[in-house]
């Protein structure tokens, strides 16, 4: 069984989002840690409303832009490279 459950890395230990129903006790997991990307939108001029009003006209993008296969666009300048070295 593969399963996804976010958690936050605090203490020395980490804390789940949601306890799975169908998990035992003692199961063995693997952790991941991701480097937080947050952009301080304060420092570029945009307050809450206007955050909401930008996500609001952009959500019609969402479903596309969390798709797999955007993931190149994560590091991109890598990417390109790799592909014109080879």
């Amino acid at each position: 069984m593969l399963r996804t459950i976010e958690g936050v890395y605090r203490e020395g230990k980490v804390e789940l989002a949601e306890r799975p129903d169908d998990v035992g006790e003692e199961v063995p997991v693997l952790v991941t840690f991701l480097e937080s990307h947050r952009i301080d939108l304060r420092a570029h001029g945009i307050d809450e409303a206007h955050a909401a009003e930008l996500r609001a006209r952009l959500s019609t993008f969402a479903a596309d832009w969390d798709g797999v296969e955007m993931d190149v666009y994560d590091d991109y300048d890598a990417a390109r490279a790799r592909l014109q070295a080879g």
